[in-house]
């Protein structure tokens, strides 16, 4: 091996252990909440869904059950997320971003219904652009050690 081949883990593990010791920004800790709170969201509605397909008397039993399920599973996608952002893990961005990504569609369909959906709608968007602004802020960014196209060291 030559000595730039050996050098490059060196240099990865000391960049990682500057930002390490670096607090951790307000900013990057309030994006792992929101998408925490976004999979805590996804996970009770899941075990609601899957409790009352179980225990009611729904039109579609294996609907329901499918339905919590799958609920249930979309919830580590973003609990995941939140955990990798609050240990600054890079990879953690993407399916955050991807999360709020999917998360305007169907606050746009909420405020859409004519029901006591609307509330859910607002709130369900305001949550998700806050987190798109904050994951792509240039100090959650550097601190997440996110280098741009032509930036590498």
């Amino acid at each position: 091996m030559s000595s730039q081949q050996k050098s490059a883990p060196d240099t990865a593990a000391s960049a990682a252990s500057a930002a390490a010791a670096e607090p951790r920004p307000r900013r990057l800790t309030y994006a792992a909440a929101l998408a925490a709170l976004e999979g805590g969201a996804l996970a009770a509605g899941g075990l609601w869904v899957l409790v009352r397909g179980l225990t009611g008397a729904p039109d579609d039993r294996q609907q329901a059950v499918t339905l919590g399920i799958t609920l249930l599973v979309l919830a580590l996608l973003p609990l995941l997320a939140a955990r990798g952002l609050l240990l600054r893990r890079s990879w953690s961005r993407g399916p955050a971003v991807i999360t709020q990504v999917m998360a305007l569609p169907v606050a746009y369909n909420l405020l859409q219904a004519d029901s006591m959906a609307i509330p859910a709608g607002i709130a369900l968007a305001v949550v998700a652009v806050a987190a798109l602004v904050l994951l792509v802020n240039g100090e959650t960014t550097r601190a997440l050690g996110i280098k741009g196209p032509g930036r590498a060291e």
